[in-house]
């Protein structure tokens, strides 16, 4: 039995990939089972962990052992939207016996305990998970490791405490490390206590994740002082050599000046990047590593076999029997039963605002044509989980519930994680991608959809101008002036989208089913090797580590 309690594989790492690299991220999604996860970053990290462990990397995983994971989404008595919090149990995490010290607040002596998720679970390389419900801890202490973005500011810094500061205890506690990575700037409490420890700023790199503004997080700097966030206390002229817009740290800003390296998550994102950051002292330049999804993972086996002796009958048969599971499940939330003839439109990712899960909604007389033509029929499914108080995003969620309720073919599902995320990219014929342009790092849903026969039908934002031909491989809305006041940008997106389902995506799907099936075939083609973890895991090792 091999001890993860040093820093330790089940393999010798491969020549390309033997530097060591710690990963630091907020979130991992690595299977149903373990549900710690709220969206696409942690899908991202967990296939990387997957790709790492596939290519025999010389990488571990750093993260948080949420107690009540993200949330769950259940429905009240009227179908609409209500979040629960419940306890989880993570049987196969064990105990590395590791534990460190972290200061917060007045706490000087706040203990974290590290749980190793050991490869021969889910196939991933070493991680390891901290929490600070541990005996001999007080009671507050206690639960800054219960929820993933908690909506306290005060615990949300002292997670980003725990993860950073903690997490590179943790590390050095298994030996060290040559290259310290942050996905997103939560752990940057990481590169401060790292860089009085005299780890060097080529041994830092960063990735950024958003163009949001709410995804990069800025806070007073005096504030954070107080809270611990650096490690020990700065004096003032120490703090201000940090301080940027008025006496603020912004995580991204610090972590793009202490990296010695940073990447965006499309080749859009990082010239977006570049240009959001561009008059900031010091910050390094943002190349482009775009994200990516386990192939291994996401692609459904029959329809990979199928894909690859170009079997059409074979892809056919499995894609109708996978469209039968997912409306399985269809019927068992909303009662409603679905027709795997039908073309199946899905909208499912994390619900925010600029991702638009209500833009068809915007014309509702033309909504209720598409939606009950008899001569092209349509199925249209959403599901996605708002942030627990993005009170906006749950008013869209919700709307979309009480528009879909009298329709027999408009469903809305809860529970989207990545058992449901698997069955709806499985069974639908369109995966449908709305946000507003530039606003939209990388999106990797439509990747996993494509790979299993899911056609795009997007803004051309993210990765998809890396993929798209348009007509041959998806369908992609033109492009518009992202300086114009969103409501416009809106109409003629909603607009846009329209005359594309109508006069293109489904008489293709209904009139020319050789034409679709090129299409799907295309997809495949276009999205793998191009777009799967094996490439995006060893680009970091090349271009960033």
């Amino acid at each position: 039995m091999k001890d993860y309690s040093t820093w330790t594989h089940p393999y010798k790492p491969a020549k390309a990939y033997n530097k060591r690299v710690a990963y630091f991220s907020m979130e991992f999604g690595i299977d149903q089972r373990f549900n710690i996860y709220s969206g696409g970053l942690g899908f991202l990290a967990g296939s990387h962990m997957r790709s790492a462990f596939e290519q025999k990397q010389n990488m571990i995983g750093v993260g948080m052992l949420w107690k009540y994971g993200y949330y769950d989404q259940a429905r009240n008595e009227d179908e609409t939207l209500r979040t629960e919090f419940l306890e989880k149990r993570f049987e196969f995490l064990e105990d590395t016996g590791i534990e460190v010290e972290v200061q917060l607040h007045d706490n000087p002596h706040v203990k974290v305990r590290a749980y190793v998720l050991k490869p021969e679970v889910f196939g991933t390389v070493p991680m390891y998970f901290l929490t600070t419900d541990v005996e001999g801890n007080d009671h507050l202490s206690r639960t800054v490791t219960n929820h993933l973005y908690d909506a306290n500011e005060v615990t949300r810094v002292s997670q980003s405490i725990i993860l950073g500061i903690g997490g590179a205890k943790v590390v050095e506690a298994l030996g060290g490390a040559d290259t310290y990575h942050l996905n997103e700037g939560h752990a940057l409490p990481a590169f401060y206590y790292l860089r009085d420890k005299g780890i060097k700023k080529n041994q830092m790199v960063f990735t950024t994740h958003t163009p949001e503004k709410a995804g990069n997080e800025e806070r007073d700097a005096r504030h954070l002082n107080r809270c611990g966030f650096f490690g020990r206390y700065l004096s003032e002229e120490e703090l201000s050599k940090e301080k940027v817009n008025n006496g603020m740290i912004n995580y991204t800003i610090s972590a793009l000046r202490m990296a010695k390296k940073a990447n965006g998550v499309s080749k859009l994102h990082a010239k977006v990047a570049n240009d959001m950051w561009k008059d900031y002292e010091g910050v390094s330049k943002i190349i482009p590593i775009t994200n990516a999804q386990n192939q291994n993972f996401w692609q459904d086996k029959s329809i990979k076999k199928a894909w690859t002796d170009n079997k059409v009958r074979s892809y056919k048969s499995r894609k109708t029997k996978l469209k039968k599971q997912l409306f399985e499940t269809v019927f068992e939330q909303t009662g409603k039963t679905f027709d795997p003839k039908v073309l199946t439109i899905v909208w499912a990712r994390r619900f925010a605002g600029y991702k638009r899960a209500d833009l068809l909604l915007g014309d509702l007389e033309r909504f209720k044509k598409l939606i009950s033509n008899e001569k092209y029929p349509v199925q249209i499914i959403w599901a996605g989980k708002p942030y627990p108080y993005d009170f906006y995003a749950i008013d869209v969620f919700n709307h979309l519930v009480r528009q879909s309720k009298e329709a027999p073919n408009l469903a809305v599902l809860t529970g989207y994680e990545m058992d449901l995320s698997k069955k709806l990219k499985d069974g639908s014929d369109v995966w449908l991608n709305t946000p507003r342009i530039t606003r939209e790092a990388s999106g990797t849903s439509g990747m996993t959809a494509a790979m299993n026969g899911s056609v795009n039908v997007s803004i051309n934002d993210g990765w998809i101008p890396e993929f798209q031909k348009h007509g041959k491989n998806c369908f992609v809305l033109p492009e518009l002036d992202h300086n114009l006041p969103v409501w416009k940008q809106d109409n003629i997106d909603r607009d846009n989208l329209y005359d594309i389902l109508e006069n293109e995506v489904i008489p293709t799907y209904y009139n020319d089913p050789k034409k679709w099936q090129s299409i799907v075939f295309k997809g495949m083609d276009d999205v793998i090797p191009k777009f799967t973890s094996h490439r995006m895991a060893d680009d970091y090792y090349q271009k960033l580590f």
